[in-house]
C-alpha cells in the first residue's frame, strides 16, 4: 500500500488562507457588537436596592400621605433619575405600608381621597377604579388585582424604600 500525499494547488491555498482570514475578520467585526447587546444583560440588577425617601418613620401618620423620591436608573449605558412615588401610612397595628400609585387597571395614577362620593378610598380617574385604605380593589371596578406594594425598611429613623411588589388578584 502506498499512500500518496495530496498535493494542494496553489488555487486551493489561495482559497482555503482567504476564507480563513475573511472568518477571522468576520469575527473581529461581530465580537464588539454581541458585546455591547449582551453586556447589560449580564450586569447584576440594582432594582433590589433600598432608597431614603426623606420622611422620618415619626412624621408617618394612619393617613396616606404621598411621598415622592429619585432613584438612580442605569439602562445599558443610559444614566437617569427618574422619580418614584409612593402612598405610605401607618396600619391600625402601627405598621408602616407603603403603596404603588399605578392602578393596575390601565397604569394611571390613584390618588387617595379622589373622588367625594367615596371618601377613605384611593380612587383612579381614569375609569372610576377605587381601592380600599389597605391597596385592594373594590370589587365592581375596573382595576383587577391590588395596588403593590413596595419594599421597606427602617434605619436610624428613616424610612427606605424597595422595588414594588405585585400582589395576586384578590
Amino acid at each position: 500500500m502506498s499512500e500518496e500525499k495530496q498535493q494542494v494547488s496553489r488555487r486551493q491555498f489561495l482559497n482555503y488562507t482567504l476564507t480563513g482570514v475573511g472568518g477571522f475578520m468576520a469575527a473581529g467585526l461581530l465580537a464588539p457588537m454581541l458585546r455591547m447587546a449582551i453586556d447589560p444583560v449580564l450586569q447584576p440588577p440594582s432594582d433590589g436596592d433600598y432608597v431614603n425617601v426623606g420622611l422620618a418613620v415619626e412624621d408617618i401618620t394612619t393617613t396616606p400621605q404621598r411621598v415622592d423620591w429619585q432613584i438612580e436608573q442605569v439602562d445599558g449605558w443610559y444614566e437617569s433619575q427618574p422619580t418614584r412615588t409612593a402612598w405610605v401610612y401607618k396600619d391600625d397595628s402601627g405598621n408602616i405600608v407603603a403603596l404603588s400609585p399605578i392602578c393596575t387597571h390601565l397604569g394611571c395614577v390613584v390618588s387617595w381621597e379622589g373622588n367625594e362620593s367615596f371618601p377613605d378610598q384611593f380612587f383612579c380617574p381614569c375609569h372610576d377604579g377605587r381601592y380600599t385604605k389597605d391597596g385592594v380593589n373594590v370589587p365592581g371596578t375596573p382595576p383587577t388585582a391590588p395596588l403593590p406594594l413596595y419594599e421597606q425598611k427602617v434605619e436610624n429613623g428613616m424610612l427606605y424604600l424597595g422595588k414594588a411588589i405585585s400582589r395576586k388578584e384578590a
